[in-house]
C-alpha cells in the first residue's frame, strides 16, 4: 500500500478492560471502529503500540455509538430483546 494512503487512514483504540494490573485489553480498528481486532499488552507495550500506529482513543459518545449498533448484531434491532 501506498505510505501516503496508508497514514491517512485513522486508527483508533477502545480500552476495554485490564487484567492484574498489569495488561491493557483493547480494541483496535483502523478506518472503522466497528471493524476491529481484540488484543492484550503491558501497559508499556500498549503505549508504544498506540504511538507507532498513530491510534487516537475513542471518546465516551463514539463507544456508546459503537455499544448501541453491536446491540443491533445480537437482537436484529438497536434496544429490542426479542
Amino acid at each position: 500500500m501506498n505510505g501516503i494512503l496508508e497514514a491517512s487512514i485513522p486508527r483508533y483504540v477502545r480500552v476495554t478492560g485490564t487484567l492484574n494490573n498489569r495488561f491493557v485489553e483493547f480494541e483496535f480498528s483502523i478506518g472503522d471502529p466497528e471493524l476491529c481486532v481484540e488484543l492484550v499488552m503491558q501497559f508499556e507495550q500498549f503505549r508504544e503500540f498506540c504511538r507507532q500506529h498513530r491510534a487516537v482513543e475513542l471518546t465516551a459518545e463514539q463507544c456508546a455509538w459503537l455499544d448501541y449498533e453491536r446491540l443491533k448484531w445480537q437482537f436484529g434491532k438497536a434496544g429490542v430483546s426479542e
